[in-house]
């Protein structure tokens, strides 16, 4: 029970020291063949963030339809939270369109070899082992990848429904005053973070668990939700490092290729290497969230996990017949 307790603060650490460790002990296998399997998609994403920036009819269309949604809404124009929430969600609709073939190609191919990988405790030794793993896995991280889509865009209607009667209720009770409404839009800003910021844990999870346990779909949803429930700050803490990491590789795109790009008004040879070599740079991080990811479910997956809450205790427990059912059994029954 203690070490339970206790989980948060120690097992994030031996969590990414086994990351690290398996990621080195394979270290030929991912940064070569996951690594390059998951150069288009790197190339793509940093691309798209490259171009959205510019002017374009379909990122104008996006920002203004969801500026006519907030508006007939009933948020207040003046807020500058909502002004940024509709840039920063036009640009990552946009983005999100133009890399989603790649998507759902290379980075969920990138992830079925990691995986497999990490579920033999042997990588694939041949291409055609290698392409039999990525066929037997693509369905259902695809079918994950689709469910954890809608999960998405129902945390973000979720936030937008609680934002929409919280304004219009302050605005109801006559508290329209602008220090009113920057102290709501400022708590507005906290619960999209938290909650979308567990949407993108458990989606995580959820993909490596459907190719861990070819359980696609929602149902590797719902079994993720249970396999975190009470490890989501370990989830957050583990996220935390690698998406600051590519955030920075994608800074640095921006200022080592694009912003010389604009400056030179042409794009020579040094700066296409300097490009390809950060894009590559991009892949190695999303090869060692997956590791991440892995790891973590492998941590939660060994053995039972008890916890205590007042007087009640309970255990989660993933059933390994083909079945796959979760059980929750209470104290009198371990017993």
């Amino acid at each position: 029970m203690e070490e339970t307790q206790k989980f948060p603060m120690a097992k994030t650490g031996k969590i990414i020291r086994t990351s690290i460790y398996t990621f080195l002990q394979r270290y030929h296998y991912f940064t070569s063949t996951a690594a390059l399997l998951a150069f288009p998609f790197s190339v793509s994403v940093l691309l798209s963030q490259a171009y959205v920036p510019s002017s374009s009819s379909l990122l104008l269309t996006i920002y203004s339809r969801l500026r006519n949604l907030f508006d007939a809404a009933g948020f207040p124009p003046s807020s500058e939270f909502f002004t940024i929430l509709s840039q920063k969600l036009s640009q990552t609709i946009f983005s999100s369109i133009l890399t989603l073939p790649f998507t759902l190609s290379f980075l969920l191919a990138t992830k079925a070899v990691i995986i497999q990988a990490l579920k033999q405790n042997k990588p694939p030794n041949s291409p055609p082992s290698l392409f039999s793993s990525v066929l037997n896995l693509y369905k259902p991280l695809l079918l994950t990848y689709l469910c954890n889509s809608f999960l998405i865009l129902s945390a973000n209607a979720t936030v937008f429904s609680l934002l929409f009667f919280a304004f219009n209720c302050l605005e109801g009770v006559g508290f329209s005053s602008p220090n009113c409404i920057l102290f709501l839009s400022a708590a507005g800003a906290v619960l999209y973070s938290i909650i979308l910021a567990n949407a993108l844990v458990v989606c995580s999870l959820a993909l490596v668990l459907s190719g861990m346990e070819q359980c696609g779909g929602y149902m590797a949803i719902l079994k993720a939700c249970a396999l975190i429930r009470g490890r989501t700050s370990t989830a957050l803490s583990l996220a935390l490092p690698v998406n600051m990491a590519l955030a920075g590789v994608e800074a640095l795109f921006q200022y080592r290729v694009v912003r010389a790009y604009h400056f030179a008004g042409k794009l020579g040879t040094s700066m296409a290497l300097e490009g390809i070599f950060i894009a590559y740079l991009y892949s190695i991080f999303i090869v060692l969230d997956t590791v991440v990811i892995c790891m973590f479910f492998k941590s939660c997956k060994a053995g039972s996990w008890i916890e205590q809450e007042g007087r009640y205790s309970y255990r989660i427990e993933f059933a390994q017949e083909s079945d796959g059912y979760v059980r929750l059994r209470t104290a009198e029954e371990l017993a």
